[in-house]
């Protein structure tokens, strides 16, 4: 289940056109991300304190429409996929219907050493219910394609 979260966009977030300033869209989704890990019940204070971080590894995204001077907007989280070691999130940022940026964005969690750890148990379980893959060659019903 995807999660949502509404913010404003303020002065600070545009350019002298009005519209919002690409790099802000990132400022965006990451509080998003924040807010979905605080929901899922993780204190991000208290993985730091053990030395725990979580980092973007990778980030694809694409500027679809543009937000502009005191929008409402919505950046959904949903996780498409989560491995031991990193997810891959989706993540849309809406003006009503209108989608305006989407984004697939990785992240890892960084440990005491500077390096990759298994993430969070709570962050695993955020994961959809994965289809079982189909064998090569089968479609629906496990039956050969033509």
């Amino acid at each position: 289940m995807a999660h949502r979260f509404t913010t404003r966009v303020y002065y600070e977030d545009v350019d002298l056109a009005g519209i919002v300033y690409y790099a802000n869209y990132l400022r965006f989704i990451e509080r998003a991300r924040s807010e979905w890990v605080r929901e899922l019940g993780l204190d991000q204070r208290a993985l730091k304190a053990e030395g725990l971080v979580f980092a973007v590894r990778r980030i694809e995204a694409d500027y679809l429409a543009p937000a502009r001077f005191d929008d409402v907007i919505e950046v959904t989280t949903a996780p498409e996929r989560v491995q031991p070691a990193r997810a891959l999130l989706l993540q849309e940022v809406r003006r009503g219907a209108e989608l305006l940026f989407a984004a697939k964005v990785t992240i890892v969690a960084i440990g005491p050493r500077e390096r990759a750890v298994r993430l969070p148990p709570a962050l695993r379980a955020a994961a959809p219910e994965q289809a079982p893959a189909e064998a090569p060659g089968e479609g629906a019903g496990g039956k050969t394609r033509a």
